[in-house]
């Protein structure tokens, strides 16, 4: 593995649009400060721009502390709140297994095998339920 990969990641993480989708590609590890600037630079983004959909791909990261499995739920209540869904996507086995065995189930947080599963996700029609949230519908 490149030494490069292995630094934990400092500034900025690119956020990449793709018609009313946004594309966050996370590589290596990041820090908690970084990891904090996404969630308000997203945040941001989503309101003004009026996205509905977020795919954050963590394929290209290797360890998921508690912190960052927080940060990551967080964006997503965060875009629900702002109207947009978010799915996760390129999960490796060994992120879900820390997950759970930290306690970080995420739930409400969707998941996708990769980034194309994740687009195909967020195609799906969403219907309002009577008290406001939002369900997918079934077939």
């Amino acid at each position: 593995m490149s030494e490069a990969f292995s630094r934990p990641v400092a500034g900025h993480v690119p956020v990449l649009r793709l018609g009313n989708v946004l594309l966050v590609t996370l590589q290596g590890d990041l820090l908690d400060t970084t990891a904090q600037q996404l969630q308000q630079d997203l945040s941001q983004t989503i309101a003004a721009s009026g996205v509905t959909g977020v795919v954050i791909d963590i394929s290209g990261v290797e360890i998921v502390d508690s912190f960052l499995g927080r940060v990551l739920a967080e964006i997503a209540a965060q875009s629900s709140l702002l109207a947009a869904r978010t799915v996760v996507a390129g999960m490796q086995p060994a992120v879900a297994i820390t997950l759970v065995e930290l306690g970080l189930t995420l739930p409400g947080l969707r998941t996708a095998l990769d980034t194309q599963a994740a687009m195909a996700l967020l195609e799906q029609p969403v219907v309002s339920t009577r008290a406001g949230g939002a369900r997918r519908e079934r077939a």
